[in-house]
């Protein structure tokens, strides 16, 4: 019974990475729990044991499998499996990183996270020092970490990474590097297996790695899910269109659009590119265009991430120009770097948009206060990707999630006695199973 402790499956978080580890592990506790009960359940009467009986004796084999001479926990009852590996991570005075791991991985299937976007004061140095991380100190701490756990002798080592590094230097314009790939062929020397991320800003970077398996997700579930709770996707209250801010996310608004059943409009933007841009304040847009209607209607835009800003404010209140009643925005990294928040607080003041729809894999505490700000949690999503890659299961209704898009749209578009009907069928089925 692989739901159970021991387990193969470890977690090793970095500095930057274990807010979203956690949330991640809390899901995987959840569902092994479930599928645990679920086999006893029906293995139980398969084999005419009593639950408590089965219990027992997976405990049993567990204890005559493991290395050690039993495993910790009661023989009668569940044991819930430990995914966290303990380790030490070290910050010194010149800047460099020091990874150590508390106990064995060997033979493990390791998963190392970090959020190499998370520029909150991460505690360092057993509680010694208080630090705030750049974008290249986490990636020198994941680097460190894979080397740790390489050297420990992990069978198989997936990064999940929720914003893949330098993903913005993709393409070569000049005399310049291709940095995303040239972290790859890193993480490929360092025996890295697999890449688990969340709506990477290229494609072109799949094709950068040459034995690395890059599992990309998407949030557009959980984004629809948070969007049908403040308007109504049947149209019935509210005339809902999408608009994508750029022709560089014509695809991301254009799966919204056909998902929802709903018209797409788009912005055009003349760009002078011997600007540029130190914050959202400054822009190298030089005139705005639409290619739409958006005026009397509510106005949606998706895009995968949000730096200093200065692009969507500016779309948003070139929207509110055209007559639209109400902006919101979905981004799947909301990263909202230098003085971001602040110039949003003042948009939203100002009644350019009504709401900003993100995940949290991006760990943003001041971005949590903000009265503006949906924070839709992607962790469950990543749990799964993790069981499924783990146990060697498929993940394409995963990673092409159009199918239960389309199941949350039919039940937004349900009326209420017919959502309650439905959920009594689902019992009486569970009932009659």
């Amino acid at each position: 019974m692989p739901y159970s402790e021991p387990t193969s499956l470890a977690i090793v978080a970095c500095p930057g990475g274990e807010a979203f580890a956690d949330e991640v592990i809390t899901h995987l506790k959840h569902m092994y729990k479930h599928r645990f009960t679920l086999k006893n359940d029906v293995i139980s009467k398969r084999y005419e044991l009593t639950k408590e009986e089965l219990v027992s004796n997976i405990n049993l084999h567990n204890d005559v499998q493991t290395s050690d001479l039993c495993i910790r926990g009661a023989t009668d009852k569940y044991r819930p499996p430990v995914f966290k590996v303990n380790a030490r991570f070290t910050y010194f005075a010149n800047g460099e990183f020091k990874t150590e791991l508390l106990e064995t991985i060997r033979g493990k299937d390791v998963f190392i996270f970090q959020d190499v976007e998370n520029h909150e004061v991460l505690t360092l140095n057993g509680g010694k020092n208080k630090v705030s991380l750049s974008v290249n100190d986490h990636v020198m701490s994941l680097l460190v970490t894979i080397d740790a756990v390489r050297q420990a002798g992990a069978e198989k080592i997936t990064l999940v990474v929720p914003s893949y590094p330098y993903s913005r230097q993709h393409k070569k314009k000049g005399r310049e590097g291709l940095t995303a790939s040239m972290l790859g062929h890193m993480y490929e020397l360092l025996g890295v297996s697999r890449i688990i991320t969340l709506d990477i800003h290229s494609r072109e970077i799949v094709n950068a790695f040459s034995k690395i398996n890059l599992e990309n997700l998407h949030a557009s579930y959980q984004i629809i899910r948070e969007l049908g709770k403040i308007v109504d996707l049947s149209g019935k209250k509210d005339d809902l269109v999408i608009v994508s801010p750029d022709t560089g996310a014509i695809d991301r608004n254009k799966f919204y659009a056909s998902g929802l059943k709903l018209p797409l409009a788009m912005i055009y933007k003349e760009r002078d590119y011997s600007i540029v841009t130190q914050n959202a304040n400054e822009t190298n847009i030089k005139s705005v265009k639409l290619l739409g209607d958006v005026k009397g209607k509510v106005a949606f835009l998706a895009d995968d991430m949000l730096g200093t800003g200065g692009t969507l404010l500016k779309a948003m209140g070139f929207l509110k120009e055209q007559g639209a009643t109400k902006v919101i925005c979905a981004i799947s990294l909301p990263f909202f770097t230098g003085d971001a928040i602040h110039l949003f607080d003042e948009a939203y003041e100002k009644g350019l948009f009504y709401r900003i729809i993100g995940t949290n894999a991006v760990y943003h505490e001041e971005l949590l206060k903000r009265e503006w700000f949906i924070n839709t949690n992607v962790s469950g999503l990543f749990a799964n990707v993790i069981t499924r890659v783990h146990y060697n299961q498929s993940l394409s209704d995963l990673l092409d999630n159009r199918n239960i898009i389309e199941k949350l749209v039919k039940l937004q578009n349900t009326p209420a006695s017919e959502k309650a009907d439905k959920k009594d069928e689902k019992k009486d089925d569970a009932k009659a199973e």
